[in-house]
């Protein structure tokens, strides 16, 4: 349904050039959205699918594991959308205060996703609502280091900004004045938090994402924080009990349709469309999420197998999986301290299991001393796509 401008334009200066700024109309949108039978249906085919990923949680022999290598998975895919070129064995090498092999920078970016989205569940656990002080708070931490250190963080924005184009008067779009960036969140914080009236979470998270993009009310981080608010207003609203769902993926795989929907809202008050593609995303991603976690876990099963026919060696060699299992890139310092093994015991296992017969793990340096190693396998399911 066509609405027409979902907003109004207002004259702004950005980079010592006049221009038009977009100050959205508040939510929920007007007139109402129109759930006919096509996006109805999709919208209960994207609630199973929730459904059947949230039960992942309590099916998994160990939920935990899956959640810390699945939210970098996202914290990787989301900064490649910003442009770093940190990879998930990256990220791993990084926490295992290993040398990545890209930019320190990059990398550092992406482990701040990681703690951010880990911040935000942490709070709204405790019983927080999603606020301006939790937001700047979650922002505060995604930027505390690498390249986001200088944008602000935990601040809005100050001064007018544009996205695409070399210019503010022939951008693609130029976001709310930073004078009225308040005024926009505070009616964006009553609706999140279903003031005066009560909004599907679903339908919530929705619209909450296209209008946080539009504010952007940060100097940078907007893309990965907006990102971030799906899964937290899943967990807010006990859809998800754990926050396993990621768009990332399906957004930049989608990168044009997805920017193209923003700017239907916009111009044409179009929600039913976006709706459409959100519903979509997530009905994929939360399918290719319990795909993996069922993959993830069948390879658990097969190599506790394996193992058990190495003799005198298999009690350590399960010791050693269940390290990998958590972390899928080790050195030998890693399994000491979380296997309760020797550091002579883990170098044989870790020898045996890289050898043609297993080649369950793969040594990264070609050094003989300060290896580390792979578990190639779990981190190929973990890449796909």
């Amino acid at each position: 349904m066509e609405r027409g401008l979902t907003g109004s334009y207002v004259p702004s200066i950005a980079g010592g050039v006049q221009c038009q700024a977009f100050i959205p109309s508040a939510l929920p949108p007007q007139p109402p959205l129109q759930l006919e039978n096509k996006l109805q249906s999709r919208v209960n085919q994207a609630m199973l699918a929730l459904g059947r990923l949230d039960a992942i949680s309590t099916l998994l022999p160990d939920a935990r594991l899956f959640l810390y290598s699945y939210v970098r998975k996202e914290a990787v895919m989301s900064s490649q959308i910003e442009g770093t070129q940190s990879s998930l064995s990256d990220l791993m090498l990084y926490e295992m205060e290993g040398l990545p092999g890209v930019p320190m920078d990059d990398v550092q970016e992406v482990s701040c996703y990681v703690s951010a989205l880990e911040l935000g569940v942490q709070r709204i656990r405790e019983g927080h609502p999603i606020t301006f002080r939790l937001l700047t708070e979650i922002h505060r931490a995604l930027m505390t280091s690498g390249r986001g250190i200088s944008k602000g963080p935990g601040e809005f924005r100050k001064n007018q900004v544009w996205i695409g184009g070399h210019r503010a008067d022939e951008a693609t779009f130029v976001p709310t004045p930073a004078n009225e960036l308040a005024n926009c969140w505070a009616a964006l914080e009553r609706f999140l938090n279903d003031v005066p009236e009560a909004t599907d979470p679903l339908i919530k998270a929705a619209l909450a994402h296209v209008q946080f993009e539009t504010i952007h009310p940060f100097m940078d981080g907007n893309g990965r924080l907006g990102r971030l608010l799906i899964p937290l207003i899943l967990v807010a609203a006990n859809v998800l009990s754990q926050p396993l769902l990621y768009l990332s993926v399906f957004f930049k795989k989608h990168r044009q349709v997805y920017y193209e929907r923003l700017q239907q809202v916009r111009l044409k008050g179009d929600w039913e469309s976006w709706l459409l593609f959100f519903v979509d995303a997530i009905t994929e991603t939360a399918t290719q999420a319990v795909s993996m976690a069922q993959q993830l876990n069948n390879l658990r099963i097969e190599h506790r197998a394996l193992v058990t026919d190495l003799g005198r060696m298999a009690s350590s060699a399960q010791q050693v999986l269940n390290v990998l299992f958590e972390y899928p890139v080790v050195n030998i310092n890693t399994l000491v301290k979380h296997g309760s093994i020797t550091a002579a015991t883990a170098g044989k296992v870790m020898d045996k299991l890289s050898q043609p017969e297993l080649s369950l793990v793969r040594e990264l340096t070609g050094n003989k001393r300060n290896r580390v190693f792979a578990y190639s396998a779990y981190i190929d399911i973990l890449n796909q796509d």
